[in-house]
């Protein structure tokens, strides 16, 4: 109960702020424009494949539209997000109202879960606002609603690993720029380490937030890639936990 309370108080105060709403307005801005840019691409290839029948059967929705219109939507989680999770702990650290909060009735874990849920909640309304583009497809073609789910699945997995690990790096200062810094920084070394590993069985492919992504955007769904973000999530979470746990007994 108390986990639902502290979420429902963060998912409310994110809505409060102007950063809520910048970053809200800019990702659905964001989206939209390459949203629009690729429907626009299609449309005019679309028209020149009736020269060529022949590359006809190429001209997918689920490869020139779904795939690549999710594929722009992580890249741009991978700049809002940290600005979502920024605030998390180092506003409470800034204001000092943290040492209240831990000396209040609920347990670390509760503020941790609560403040984690409360932005995960915050992720989902971003995810939804963005709804309209798969849907609109439904009036012109019938897309692949597996590649579809897939994308927002993969977008859920992934945001909510760059908002723990940006929660860690929120409760070690009380800088919010500080913080958006090193989250962002670490989430996208983290997505780009793929490109150094000699391929697909390479460490650095494994360990890579970005290398686990692909077979969602296809709509197929393996449980090694889903237990590797909830067990990214867990460690970082866990990390957290143990960062304010110290700042408790100090």
């Amino acid at each position: 109960m108390n986990v639902l309370h502290i979420a429902r108080r963060e998912f409310g105060a994110t809505f409060s702020t102007a950063v809520g709403w910048l970053v809200l307005c800019g990702f659905l801005l964001l989206t939209g424009v390459f949203w629009f840019s690729q429907f626009t691409y299609y449309v005019t290839e679309s028209a020149n494949v009736v020269f060529n029948p022949y590359g006809a059967p190429m001209m997918t929705v689920a490869e020139h539209l779904v795939l690549p219109f999710f594929g722009n939507t992580l890249v741009v989680a991978l700049m809002v997000v940290p600005a979502i999770s920024m605030r998390l702990f180092a506003e409470e650290l800034r204001s000092r109202t943290l040492e209240l909060l831990l000396t209040s009735p609920v347990s670390t874990a509760e503020i941790v879960l609560g403040k984690y849920l409360g932005a995960l909640g915050f992720l989902g309304v971003m995810a939804l606002g963005t709804a309209y583009a798969p849907a609109s497809l439904y009036l012109w073609a019938t897309p692949d609603w597996g590649a579809v789910a897939g994308g927002y699945l993969a977008f859920l997995l992934l945001s909510g690993a760059l908002l723990a690990m940006g929660m860690l790096c929120s409760a070690f200062t009380n800088n919010q720029i500080v913080a958006l810094i090193l989250s962002f920084s670490a989430g996208l070394a983290l997505y780009v380490l793929a490109w150094l590993g000699d391929g697909p069985d390479a460490w650095q492919t494994q360990l890579s937030i970005g290398s686990h992504l692909e077979d969602f955007l296809r709509g197929a769904v393996r449980l090694s890639d889903v237990v590797y973000y909830l067990s990214f999530i867990a460690f970082f979470l866990f990390a957290t936990h143990q960062r304010l746990e110290s700042t408790r007994w100090r």
